[in-house]
């Protein structure tokens, strides 16, 4: 009976720990996110040892600021350059993700990073204090070993963006049992506007994808890359409310980006479309409808560029994040084809501290947006002529 009770003491107590730490970053997801792990428990001991990995990490990267190094709290692996759908405006075939493209004189193929590699960076940055890490693509599901590299790090906390098509039932009975994986499925909004991006059948499978991940117990959202075509099917609260309704706890909007090599290095390689852009009036009436929805508090929503204003602009370049490619190449940002540093055979602490990364960070003006949705990309000669001071590379040309 006493170890009942102490057992007891201790589940309303830890909870508690990982509320104060929600809280301390933002209060909304606290209201959101721990009932939601009192409602799985499966998660409430892994919530906890998640909540106390949080606090360290945030000592190890205030230690480190201190120290003269910026360490951002999250870390973007493009885990692979496969993928198994081809999306109109996909960023990553723009800035050379992904090898699925037609291959001309600015694309040659290039060597990917296999799990040890993956597993060497991982670590390495978590010993200097990153705690998050946003897996991309390519399609992450393609890479195999991808929930055991996940479950090898119990106390980094893993957020997965899918398409929702390439998950195999092996992977469905994984993350039954997985406690520091979210999975964030990619949606354009109705099933026409999604599968005319994506695919024929693309929009059904994705919801499916989002229902057994529910009735698995494992944390869902979505990602929708909003263009002046979408933005108003997001703005209809009914539209939202039906995707809550299928138990997704996050949902992320990013403004459409049309980037490629040109906007970035001032080369001439391909072309881009910048008609799906939001306008400005467009982009603050999209704001205003995110913030309602924010209040409302029935899931937690990111919305970049507008959230970038809390942070005094781009979070790029280890202010609050910075990318690894496929081939590990160490990039400010997913949508930058710009490098120094290659993590297979240099450290993550250098790459961090490299003259590429600093100059963008000194060079504050670099990080407003100047009404684009971002900044890298609205300052390209600017960008041009850092890459060049620094002897900084185009990622998807250089050998490794």
């Amino acid at each position: 009976m006493l170890t009942t009770v102490k057992e007891h003491a201790n589940r309303i107590k830890s909870p508690g720990q990982m509320k104060k730490v929600l809280d301390g970053l933002d209060p909304n997801m606290s209201r959101l996110f721990v009932p939601w792990v009192l409602r799985n428990p499966r998660y409430i001991r892994a919530g906890i040892r998640l909540a106390r990995s949080y606090k360290k990490t945030e000592k190890l990267r205030r230690e480190a600021k201190e120290a003269g190094l910026r360490v951002p709290p999250f870390l973007i692996l493009s885990i692979t350059s496969q993928c198994n759908l081809s999306c109109a405006g996909c960023y990553a075939a723009a800035v050379g993700t992904l090898d699925n493209r037609p291959r001309t004189e600015c694309s040659d193929a290039r060597k990917t990073l296999d799990w040890a590699q993956w597993y060497d960076i991982i670590k390495d940055a978590s010993e200097l204090g990153v705690f998050g890490f946003i897996i991309a693509g390519g399609e992450p599901f393609m890479f195999r070993g991808l929930l055991e590299l996940c479950e090898s790090f119990n106390d980094r906390f893993f957020i997965i963006l899918t398409n929702g098509t390439a998950l195999t039932r092996t992977d469905h009975k994984r993350l039954r049992s997985t406690k520091n994986v979210a999975v964030i499925v990619s949606v354009e909004g109705s099933e026409e506007t999604t599968d005319s991006r994506r695919g024929q059948g693309v929009h059904k499978q994705a919801l499916e994808t989002l229902t057994r991940l529910k009735s698995s117990g494992v944390p869902t959202g979505i990602s929708v890359t909003i263009t002046n075509e979408n933005y108003r099917f997001w703005m209809q609260k009914k539209n939202l409310d039906h995707y809550v309704k299928l138990g997704i706890l996050v949902g992320v909007f990013i403004e459409y980006i049309p980037v490629m090599a040109e906007n970035l290095t001032g080369d001439t390689c391909g072309s881009y479309d910048k008609t799906l852009m939001l306008s400005p009036a467009e982009r603050e009436e999209f704001r205003s409808r995110v913030l309602e929805y924010r209040r409302r508090n029935k899931l937690y929503v990111i919305h970049s560029p507008g959230d970038e204003d809390y942070f005094g602009g781009c979070v790029s370049a280890g202010r609050g994040f910075a990318h690894v490619t496929p081939s590990g190449d160490l990039t400010a940002c997913p949508v930058s084809n710009l490098a120094t540093h290659n993590l297979s055979n240099t450290s993550f602490r250098e790459g961090l501290a490299s003259p590429l990364f600093e100059a963008i960070r000194q060079n504050e003006h670099l990080l407003t947006n100047e009404d684009t949705p971002c900044a890298l990309f609205g300052h390209p000669n600017e960008v041009q002529e850092i890459a060049r001071s620094v002897g900084a590379y185009t990622t998807d040309t250089r050998e490794v």
